[in-house]
């Protein structure tokens, strides 16, 4: 009897401590948001969205163009490849901000210009190396295209002497567009 009441004991036990163990969460979100990012570590969902695909027959290019706006952020993105075949497709890959302008990034703020009216201007530069675009799915019968983005500014900011004080950084990172309709042009 001692046998089976000491067995029962650490049986019990045993199931107790597999009952204290703890519960892992596990979150996940969805946005309706053709476009996302994080934006200076705040998530930034955008509102508006319009995108583009240009085929241009004399330089044998496509430029994709996709522009997000929302809480006075702009993101842009401009991608050209050479090619020579004119259709609504864009081929997929991996494209990095190099010295050859094939890919421009943008985060861009509202300013005052000269004459007094709220534009949007870049917020900083995208120096070679620091940002790049996947472009992971195109639907070029229903002229949709699906990718992530990341990248980094660098703002100088200069004494009264001209002299650099500092760099602001502004990191967007995380970015996706998702099914984003676009419109193809030829010319």
């Amino acid at each position: 009897m001692k046998k089976i009441s000491l067995i029962a004991i650490l049986l019990s036990g045993i199931l107790f401590l597999e009952n204290c163990k703890k519960d892992t969460v596990v979150a996940t979100s969805v946005s309706t948001s053709l476009m996302i990012a994080n934006i200076k570590d705040s998530t930034w969902y955008s509102d508006t969205v319009s995108s583009s695909l240009t085929f241009n027959s004399a330089a044998k290019t496509k430029t994709f163009i996709c522009e997000g706006t929302a809480f006075n952020k702009k993101v842009t993105i401009s991608l050209t490849k050479s090619t020579p075949v004119n259709s609504s497709g864009f081929p997929l890959g991996t494209y990095t901000v190099d010295a050859t302008p094939n890919l421009k990034l943008a985060f861009l703020t509202p300013q005052k210009n000269s004459q007094g009216n709220v534009v949007y201007t870049p917020n900083g530069i995208v120096a070679p190396g620091s940002g790049t675009v996947i472009v992971t799915a195109v639907d070029s019968v229903k002229n949709q295209i699906t990718g992530t983005f990341n990248f980094t500014t660098l703002v100088n900011n200069y004494d009264n002497n001209g002299n650099v004080i500092s760099v602001t950084v502004a990191v967007v990172s995380g970015g996706g567009f998702n099914s984003v309709p676009y419109t193809f042009t030829s010319n």
